[in-house]
């Protein structure tokens, strides 16, 4: 059944989704933390998904925030994750929790601008999190401080660079 304006009934078009066709910034930033858990705890995307009943797939659209998360399936990924449902949505950057869900046909120019300008969070790279779980994996205290302070002076120098 359809209403007058020939969407279907019980059912609002576009509910969610900016008309950019873009994901909610907020669905990016849940799915963004749902892949830095994921993968710091080394669970693979087909793990997690049977772990929940899903297919790998559908964990890749949560995670891209194609596809926006269900409470019931958040509380799922919590448990699964061993981390509170807060801690999909710690850390998420002003732009992202300003948008504004859009509804039916409005379109907020605020929205479209948090949407043009969000950026996902680094922590959230594959190579950030394969970083930091090989640092974790240096078992001698001394050698890892080492390599932090290392780390740091050639990103140091590599901002005085750019900056000179």
């Amino acid at each position: 059944m359809q209403t007058e304006t020939g969407a279907p009934r019980g059912r609002r078009a576009g509910a969610g989704r900016p008309k950019t066709g873009k994901p909610n910034p907020i669905d990016v930033h849940v799915g963004s933390r749902v892949r830095l858990r994921r993968t710091l705890l080394g669970m693979s995307q087909e793990k997690l998904g049977e772990a929940i009943g899903l297919t790998f797939q559908q964990v890749q659209k949560y995670e891209r925030g194609a596809n926006r998360i269900g409470a019931s399936r958040l509380f799922d990924l919590s448990r699964v994750l061993d981390v509170p449902v807060s801690f999909f949505f710690d850390d998420m950057p002003a732009e992202a929790a300003s948008a504004r869900v859009e509804d039916d046909d409005e379109a907020g120019s605020s929205e479209e601008r948090a949407v043009n300008t969000y950026e996902p969070d680094p922590m959230a790279k594959r190579e950030t999190l394969e970083l930091v779980r090989a640092y974790y994996k240096i078992s001698d205290p001394s050698v890892r401080k080492r390599l932090f302070e290392l780390t740091k002076a050639v990103a140091s120098a590599a901002v005085a660079d750019a900056a000179g």
